[in-house]
């Protein structure tokens, strides 16, 4: 098959989909792989490694997208690559659809069949490509809140790990899952006072079990979440929900009675934030303050070490490509479960029931639209 990667336009994303690594396993299978010149300059990732690798690097984007049937981006096409979108494309990248109606609107116009890579489950039931980055995540949040606790930051002044006869800074994380667990694993080893809520008891057995330093977990309540976040001095908002808009769990006012030099850093803004007063950021304007608390709101964070960030992309991404690859898209669909699930548009029909309720659209079954065997319906 022909594969195509991109250079990304989003503001600030620095991340590749496919490292040269990834792309020689492809082209030694005898796939044919076209990438964008200058696609992972800001990864480390020179043309001539992809070139090395068996690629072929061509001038434009517009190039890849009309002689390639798979397209693999880290983020969502933009506004500008809307043109290049037509029927009988295959594209993957994380979409974030709820929170991006353009550009769930420009995908069914088109026709092609998209996946969104946080949607793509492995043979476990988990999320592989989503996991690497929230893997991410969860190890560069406590850091940064850390560092916007400082007084020269905008912060109260707090050092989360304490010192001998201070307390240590508070540290509340809503959702257990990867960014959650990683986020209580970076902060209780800093030595803060870390609690973490969640509705899933499950979850948070798994967490007790880890046995982390200085982390208490609580089952998740609405006041319950009130009473900690008035506490926290860092509040890290880590809840994901699959297909819809992440539910906000602590309004304006609760933000408003948190102490003043107080930071929240909102992981859940790619889906609306779990914070009512958040809105998206950037990289090099991270912050802003409402009601007197510092916020972070970085839609991308990983992309802030793209090094590590696009490796562990391609790693997790590999073998999703692989299979659609070797086996075609309706074989690969057919044999794959997990990959199956991560088709949410496709003929301009919204296949995912999630994003169907969300947007208010009507769902239409997979196997209504591609041609699945009777048991994969």
């Amino acid at each position: 098959m022909r594969l195509g990667v991109v250079r990304e336009l989003a503001p600030e994303e620095s991340r590749v989909a496919m490292t040269p690594h990834a792309v020689n396993e492809l082209t030694r299978a005898g796939h044919r792989v076209l990438v964008e010149a200058g696609a992972g300059v800001a990864s480390s990732l020179a043309d001539e490694s992809y070139a090395a690798a068996g690629a072929r690097v061509v001038e434009s984007a517009a190039e890849v997208y009309a002689e390639s049937e798979v397209v693999v981006k880290v983020q969502g096409p933009v506004p500008d690559e809307y043109d290049y979108l037509h029927e009988g494309l295959v594209l993957l990248a994380f979409l974030s659809l709820p929170v991006n109606r353009p550009l769930m609107q420009a995908l069914l116009d088109s026709r092609c069949v998209a996946f969104a890579l946080e949607a793509i489950r492995g043979a476990d039931g988990r999320l592989p490509v989503l996991t690497s980055m929230s893997e991410i995540a969860g190890s560069l949040v406590p850091q940064i809140g850390a560092h916007y606790l400082q007084r020269a930051s905008g912060g109260r002044g707090v050092l989360l790990g304490g010192i001998a006869g201070v307390r240590p800074g508070r540290v509340v994380i809503l959702g257990s899952g990867i960014v959650g667990t990683g986020a209580a694993r970076v902060a209780g080893g800093l030595g803060a006072e870390v609690t973490v809520l969640d509705q899933d008891l499950g979850r948070l057995r798994n967490l007790e079990g880890a046995r982390l330093s200085n982390v208490t977990t609580l089952a998740a309540s609405a006041m319950g979440v009130r009473d900690a976040v008035l506490r926290a001095d860092l509040l890290i908002g880590a809840v994901f929900v699959s297909g819809t808009r992440t539910p906000a769990l602590v309004d304006r006012a609760t933000v408003a009675g948190m102490k003043d030099g107080s930071v929240i850093v909102d992981v859940a803004v790619d889906y609306g934030g779990c914070v009512e007063t958040s809105r998206p950021t950037t990289h090099q304007r991270p912050t802003f303050v409402e009601e007197g608390v510092v916020h972070y709101c970085v839609k991308n964070i990983p992309a802030a070490v793209p090094v590590t960030a696009t490796r562990a992309l391609s790693n997790a991404l590999l073998p999703s490509v692989r299979a659609l690859t070797g086996r075609g898209l309706v074989d690969a669909l057919n044999a794959d479960e997990g990959l199956r699930r991560g088709v949410v548009l496709a003929e301009g029909r919204v296949l995912d029931p999630a994003l169907a309720r969300s947007s208010g659209m009507d769902h239409s079954p997979i196997s209504s639209v591609l041609p699945l065997h009777a048991e994969a319906r």
